[in-house]
């Protein structure tokens, strides 16, 4: 359907801000649900309408009027998904306040350096852990005019203008204010976690975001009556532009899931139409899916693969790349026996499974396409709103990025990479005009850093410019694809492979905390014993394993020897990025002794 035919849409045409959306959803479908989400206090269920969410945003607002916060001032959001990310953005943009998320997981240096850099003068928190998180920082937070923690308290931590949200909000209901600013005034800085050096705080403006999520409607056409179940952080432009302004722009609902561990349960509550998730997910939904395979009869697990093999066919006959086949009139019978478990499990309900933030391997995305859950993937960067291409339902090639969207021009250099312009690329970065030329060229291209091919008008990325394993026989190989690979492993939970300068391959393993003891007493291993992670027998198997998970991969794209432990990599103990890209470089040069030791003798 054109977004023509879309009556509930508010285009950017309509709507020149982020504010301005907010304040015309609610003019025009005041008593419409906006938005579900648990509360703790009474363990229930909440949905609150566009006019309800109104008169709360108005209350912050007033709120923030006191501390004397004026047009241009920074406000910062360490929050996690949740209902009052919605309230306290909307309150600030309509001040004319600028926006700066940040990651509820993210190390405490580099919250101190990003509420400097910024200027930032009044953070949202959500619970004690931050403020846990935040006391041994407290002497670099003095910029700060005030810090409002969310949930109840009752205890002074020693953080100065510490205020609780009950407290500080304002009793009376007020008129909502609506800034009025340029489509190209800064709206929000999005700090990006890089794998090196310090964050960097991309300016986005109103018309980076609301074209953005114009194009991300057409791509995946979204109803009023649709529902988002959302979950990954709104500190994250991937979730805030698909995942909460494409639903304000159509007047579909968002429920807000309560964690991850409870995603299962919620997907069962929410029954969405319409989820926006990063590869990590459906790869562990693929783990657990493959591992209770494993357990069923010979018989339940050929009718399985069978249905997977016919949607599969089915899929490509529908997108016009295979003919009909007399083995498809077997997929009602297949999809009432196997596939309709599966997505009911997810809800039932799911017409497009939107994915992002990293490529999805084709074994798990064919599965799920199999099955009937249509993944659609997508491709972009924080510096670009984040979509820069897409696959839509009627041309979705599943291992491809897709087609480059609305209004944006995208090109490979001749150097291979992928490059883009148009009206979703950053004003620049903050405070960093170097790094700004360094991306954004003289003709206005991004450059992304991404290695891409193309064929027809779809894109396809073949790696990171700057994330090439040169070995020492001159093969080039690209780790993020055999990490993708090696991952799908059920034992494995992250895997970083080494053999820059080097003559073969080795990997960095972390194993499955959960898998561990079962795969060790199978091996005759004691597993709270750490010298077990060294026995030969473990190494050989889990290189067996490795290899058929590489089988289609070059035959120097081999792994030959391993190291394995069982503390995994984490944004605490700086393995990570507060989005969770691993810190490849940090993470070889803490195990530079083992990994010296695969070397040994070459």
């Amino acid at each position: 359907m054109a977004i023509d035919n879309l009556p509930q849409l508010i285009p950017p045409s309509r709507a020149h801000t982020m504010q301005d959306l907010f304040r015309q959803r609610c003019q025009q479908q005041p008593e419409h649900d906006a938005y579900r989400f648990f509360d703790s206090a009474t363990q229930q269920w909440i949905t609150w309408h566009w006019a309800k969410t109104r008169d709360e945003i108005a209350r912050r607002q007033a709120a923030l009027l006191k501390e004397g916060m004026v047009a241009g001032d920074k406000l910062a959001l360490m929050l996690a998904n949740g209902i009052e990310w919605v309230l306290f953005e909307q309150a600030a943009l309509g001040l004319g306040l600028i926006v700066v998320p940040l990651y509820t997981n993210d190390r405490a240096d580099n919250v101190a350096y990003i509420l400097q850099d910024a200027t930032v003068k009044l953070l949202v928190i959500h619970n004690e852990d931050h403020v846990r998180q935040l006391t041994p920082i407290s002497a670099q937070l003095s910029g700060l005019v005030r810090v409002i923690i969310v949930d109840p308290c009752d205890y002074n931590p020693g953080i100065s203008r510490l205020s609780c949200l009950q407290d500080w909000l304002a009793k009376e209901i007020s008129e909502l204010r609506t800034h009025d600013c340029a489509p190209d005034e800064l709206a929000t800085i999005v700090y990006t976690s890089g794998t090196t050096g310090r964050p960097k705080g991309v300016m986005l403006s109103h018309r980076n975001v609301l074209t953005n999520a114009l194009a991300g409607v057409e791509l995946v056409t979204v109803y009023d009556t649709d529902v988002f179940l959302s979950f990954l952080p709104l500190s994250h432009m991937l979730e805030r532009t698909l995942g909460y302004y494409i639903p304000m722009m159509t007047g579909a609902m968002i429920v807000f899931a309560r964690s991850i561990p409870l995603l299962a349960e919620d997907l069962l509550t929410a029954r969405p139409t319409v989820m926006i998730s990063v590869p990590r997910i459906y790869e562990r939904v693929y783990g657990r899916i493959m591992d209770q395979l494993e357990e069923k009869s010979p018989l339940a697990r050929k009718l399985f693969h069978l249905a997977v093999d016919i949607g599969w066919a089915r899929f490509e006959h529908a997108q016009g790349r295979a003919p009909w086949h007399a083995k498809l009139l077997l997929w009602p019978l297949l999809r009432v026996l196997v596939a309709n478990k599966i997505a009911n499990k997810l809800g039932g309900r799911l017409r497009a499974a939107i994915c992002g933030g990293a490529p999805i391997s084709l074994p798990v995305a064919r599965t799920f396409i199999g099955l009937g859950i249509n993944i659609i993937q997508g491709y972009g960067l924080t510096e670009a709103s984040p979509i820069i291409t897409g696959n839509t339902a009627a041309r979705n090639i599943a291992d491809s990025i897709g087609m480059a969207i609305r209004d944006v021009e995208v090109v490979i250099s001749d150097a291979g990479e992928l490059l883009c312009r148009g009206p979703n690329v950053m004003l620049g970065y903050w405070n960093n005009p170097e790094a700004t030329h360094a991306t954004i060229d003289n003709g206005g291209w991004l450059h992304t850093g991404d290695k891409a091919t193309q064929r027809g008008q779809h894109y396809f990325i073949t790696g990171r410019m700057k994330e090439i394993i040169v070995m020492s026989n001159g093969e080039k190989v690209p780790p993020t694809d055999m990490e993708g690979a090696i991952v799908l492993d059920p034992y494995i939970d992250q895997v970083a492979v080494v053999g820059e300068g080097k003559p073969y391959l080795t990997a960095l393993l972390v194993l499955s905390q959960d898998k561990w003891p079962a795969l060790a007493q199978r091996l005759g291993l004691a597993a709270d014993d750490l010298a077990s992670l060294s026995h030969s027998t473990l190494h050989q198997l889990i290189i067996q394993r490795i290899a058929v998970r590489l089988k289609d991969f070059p035959g120097y794209a081999q792994i030959y020897r391993v190291f394995m432990t069982l503390e995994p990599w984490t944004v605490e103990n700086g393995m990570l990025t507060a989005s969770l890209k691993q810190k490849r470089d940090l993470i070889i040069k803490h195990y530079q002794t083992q990994v010296d030791a695969m070397y040994a003798g070459h």
